[in-house]
């Protein structure tokens, strides 16, 4: 969780990429998303579900609160996932009146804190009077992350005591992934993340399970439809270190 604040001269334009999680966003701005793939434009309180494509945002008075949520959380929390590929959808759509009401309360607060505050109960409720998603798929969502993305559907099947047709299924019916797609997306992730920190491609692509810097590079495209040059210095990851600790807090940007 995080909150961000800025003002701009004039409109600001942040492409967003594919990310191992759904993102909310509690808009008290003028921020306007825009689906790269379909086009569809939503302001307002949204939820991101962005395993591919590309989404971008505008807006110059920049105040919003966003909200990482893990595939297995979101499946309680907003009672499904918005799906594959570039999805930006209301967030109305999954929590109904909620929404509304939880978004007057966190317009009220008088501090980050406190919107952090609101926020987190609104979740637990949400998270406690949702679905949990098969402890299967759970096990298998961690196992992924875990390996950074370096691990075998096959294997994941034969721990939780499935087939692999049915652990397909399942986990994706319940997270909007396959497996597959599931850990190639953590380890694209992990590996941009590398860049960023300014590890060479070569020895990134070696320590992630690529076959070489070019099956890296290809792939880095393929996600973000930049080089690997360009994804090093890109504005979202300069960000994730601050906003997204290793201790999980959430800090005011």
């Amino acid at each position: 969780m995080a909150g961000f604040r800025g003002r701009a001269e004039g409109p600001v334009e942040l492409q967003v990429v594919p990310y191992p999680a759904l993102t909310v966003f509690i808009d008290f701005g003028d921020a306007l998303l825009v689906d790269g793939v379909g086009g569809e434009r939503q302001q307002g309180d949204v939820v991101v579900g962005l395993t591919s494509g590309t989404v971008r945002g505008h807006g110059s008075a920049v105040d919003l609160l966003q909200v990482r949520l893990s595939p297995v959380v979101a499946h309680a929390v907003l009672g499904g996932s918005p799906g594959l590929g570039a999805t930006v959808v209301a967030l109305e759509e999954f929590w109904g009146r909620d929404a509304a009401r939880t978004r007057e309360q966190l317009r009220a607060a008088g501090s980050w804190e406190g919107r952090f505050a609101i926020m987190e109960a609104a979740l637990a409720r949400r998270h406690a009077a949702g679905r949990a998603v098969d402890p299967e798929v759970a096990f298998a969502w961690a196992q992924i992350v875990s390996s950074r993305g370096q691990v075998r559907v096959e294997r994941l099947a034969t721990e939780v005591g499935w087939s692999r047709k049915r652990l397909w299924s399942r986990f994706r019916a319940q997270t909007g992934l396959s497996p597959k797609r599931a850990a190639t997306l953590v380890r694209f992730d992990h590996a941009v993340h590398r860049l960023a920190a300014g590890h060479s491609a070569a020895s990134v692509a070696a320590e992630s399970g690529f076959v070489d810097q070019s099956h890296l590079c290809r792939d880095v495209m393929a996600f973000a439809g930049m080089t690997a040059t360009a994804v090093a210095v890109a504005p979202w990851l300069a960000v994730d270190d601050v906003a997204w600790t290793a201790q999980e807090q959430a800090p005011r940007v």
